[in-house]
């Protein structure tokens, strides 16, 4: 058996092993990311007055993008969405001092994004006030709507839709 021939039985049979989704995960998170890294500009509420809402940025050699709500506000919050073990990936820097970790859920289509609570940095209990989930809809290229979930006492509390489109230039 020649080297190469050994090399594809190896892969073939590593996929075999460890399953249909194991190989194809990281790739699923570099699509979604894709999808995140797209959205790199400046964004407005959709019928608002122009004014920046959000603005996501490239960062770290390609490997992060920052999103930034509300700059310059005094709500301003950052999300930093990586992707970590084949798993997208965001730490919501919230205005309310804590940090949710949420990890993208699969089986959503090919145009949604979601996100579930996977722990998170500066909260005593998961009783605290937080967000807890998000979802991401791609209406096209330049038209998202991002639903964000607040979590207080295990419970579901306020549920805010931001509806952003494309800052003209």
């Amino acid at each position: 058996m020649s080297r190469r021939t050994a090399f594809f039985v190896a892969v073939a049979l590593l996929g075999f092993a460890l399953g249909p989704d194991a190989l194809a995960a990281p790739d699923a998170a570099a699509e979604r990311f894709a999808k995140i890294k797209a959205l790199a500009g400046d964004w407005t509420l959709a019928g608002g007055d122009g004014s920046v809402a959000v603005t996501y940025r490239v960062t770290a050699a390609g490997t992060a993008v920052v999103e930034t709500l509300f700059p310059g506000s005094p709500h301003e919050m950052v999300t930093v969405y990586t992707v970590d073990k084949g798993d997208l990936v965001l730490t919501h820097y919230c205005a309310e001092g804590n940090q949710p970790h949420m990890k993208a859920t699969k089986g959503a289509d090919a145009g949604t994004i979601d996100f579930a609570y996977d722990g998170a940095g500066n909260m005593k209990s998961e009783k605290e006030g937080h967000m807890h989930e998000a979802s991401f809809s791609f209406v096209d290229a330049d038209h998202v709507k991002s639903t964000w979930q607040y979590y207080k006492d295990g419970k579901p509390g306020e549920r805010k839709v931001i509806d952003i489109v494309r800052k003209k230039s």
